[in-house]
């Protein structure tokens, strides 16, 4: 069985773009949050990676890996995001960044998804600024949550070049 290239496959849906143009402001909107230079752009990737893969999206997973490879991300690293809790490359900030995506995306049966505990551990690694820039890079995954996994975007292929015509 041959594995179809990114040319072959399709989105489930057109881009979005055709039909309400003005996602395209929203997303660059929530973009320069994140890229607003109070937290590293490779947290903002390791957790959109992490959010990827607890959503099982395959176009968040490829677009995330790709992204930070292309940051110069070793492969260790960003092999390692899937346990990130025992593997020994991330920074304490970091690992803060991925219990506070795990927490946001997972329910928990015992309590409050993100306890006093897990906001005092992010507060002491992050300040304000930094804090609700890493609370709008989760926002933007669970914004465009719907589209990858309803559309389905072609995995590996640019925006405006993930979706079928």
């Amino acid at each position: 069985m041959s594995t179809p290239t990114t040319t072959e496959l399709r989105s489930r849906m057109p881009n979005p773009l055709a039909f309400i143009p003005e996602v395209a402001e929203i997303a660059e909107g929530m973009h320069k949050v994140f890229r607003n230079g109070a937290i590293p752009p490779t947290t903002v990737g390791l957790l959109q990676l992490r959010a990827g893969q607890i959503l099982g999206s395959t176009y968040f997973t490829i677009r995330e890996t790709g992204n930070l490879r292309a940051a110069g991300e070793s492969e260790e690293r960003i092999t390692a995001v899937a346990t990130w809790r025992d593997a020994p490359y991330f920074t304490d900030a970091e690992r803060v960044a991925l219990e506070l995506v795990e927490a946001v995306l997972t329910p928990n049966p015992a309590g409050e998804r993100v306890p006093d505990a897990l906001h005092v551990k992010a507060s002491a690694h992050y300040d304000d600024k930094a804090l609700w820039t890493l609370i709008m890079a989760i926002a933007h995954i669970g914004f465009f949550t719907p589209a990858a996994l309803i559309a389905k975007p072609i995995p590996g292929m640019p925006p405006g070049q993930n979706y079928s015509e």
